[in-house]
């Protein structure tokens, strides 16, 4: 009698956990960094949280290092197909299908990442973040946003005014307005060679060097092919969490409220994560050998005057947003 119970009670809960089983979602998030990275540890902890307050109901899984999509515009175009649940992205490629995502990554807009932060939190950055899911045929969800730094051009010769920029192959974000500005600026913007090639493609000749913040230089090893740091900090592009629309549509509402609400938790925790990495790869680098060159207030004040021509090509649309922006920089 006991063995027969003891039979019972084991086919219950088999069916127990196989019912669990099934009733969980597996989900897919594409990341192009390394394990480690900060957007990495914050993609880990995004699917921590959700698959804790979702009560196993849904579990994310985090495919980091290109393993999934090698490159981002490549994982936003899986979102729009619902091929792909999430992705990590920089705010650089969204620009190309939410044009509005422009706005806040013009060039030389921030004084600092403090500036750039009491943006994005206030209803201006928001309201961007909102436009990505609005925006016609869209296909995408911007869940938060995640610190990036600031990005500066690191090249194989040393830069000290806008001239010595003439002719330089520069490897950029496929984004328009970043080709536009390397444009404007003398030189000739390269797309097409993802983060992890970056390297290679300097070492052999394909480009003089690119622009990235200094976790990515040191990160990617790209300081080991270009020594030159060029401190001009001409961007300050966030990342964004996003998700497909389409992905979304498929679970429970209530799930994906949960989903946001989880996204928003991870965005202090990549803040905190990215302080730490920065200072740490900044040393790295500057223990390796690489030269830091900070521009002149003269050459800086060249190289933000080149850049009116983007701005009414690029910023027509924002001109009070972009406006606003700046004069927020005044208490920073």
């Amino acid at each position: 009698m006991k063995k027969t119970l003891a039979f019972i009670l084991a086919g219950i809960l088999a069916l127990s956990l196989a019912s669990v089983a099934s009733a969980q979602t597996v989900l897919q998030l594409s990341e192009v960094h390394a394990e480690g990275y900060p957007t990495a540890l914050a993609d880990h902890e995004f699917a921590r949280l959700v698959e804790e307050k979702t009560e196993g109901r849904i579990k994310i899984e985090v495919f980091t290092g290109g393993t999934l999509y090698k490159a981002e515009p490549d994982s936003i175009q899986a979102l729009q197909l619902g091929d792909l649940a999430f992705a990590r992205v920089s705010a650089s490629p969204v620009g190309n299908f939410v044009p509005a995502i422009n706005g806040i990554q013009m060039p030389y807009l921030y004084k600092s990442g403090a500036h750039m932060w009491a943006v994005l939190n206030s209803e201006i950055g928001q309201n961007f973040l909102a436009e990505i899911e609005k925006a016609p045929n869209s296909g995408l969800v911007g869940l938060c946003y995640y610190d990036a730094g600031s990005r500066s051009f690191y090249l194989t010769k040393e830069v000290h005014s806008k001239a010595d920029m003439a002719g330089l192959k520069i490897r950029v974000q496929d984004n328009q307005m970043m080709k536009r500005m390397v444009e404007l600026l003398g030189a000739t913007p390269v797309t097409g060679i993802g983060p992890n090639d970056v390297q290679q493609a300097i070492q052999t000749g394909v480009v003089d060097g690119a622009e990235n913040n200094w976790p990515t230089y040191q990160n990617m090893g790209d300081y080991e092919a270009a020594k030159y740091y060029i401190l001009d900090q001409h961007t300050r592009v966030p990342e964004i969490l996003l998700a497909s629309a389409a992905v979304l549509a498929t679970l429970d509402p209530k799930d994906v409220e949960i989903i946001k609400e989880c996204a928003k938790l991870t965005q202090e925790f990549e803040i905190a994560e990215w302080a730490k990495k920065e200072a740490s790869s900044e040393q790295i680098v500057r223990d390796a050998g690489s030269i830091v060159i900070e521009l002149t207030p003269e050459a800086r004040a060249e190289f933000e005057a080149a850049m009116e021509p983007l701005y009414a090509e690029f910023g027509a649309n924002y001109t009070e947003l972009t406006q606003q922006i700046k004069d927020m920089g005044k208490d920073f």
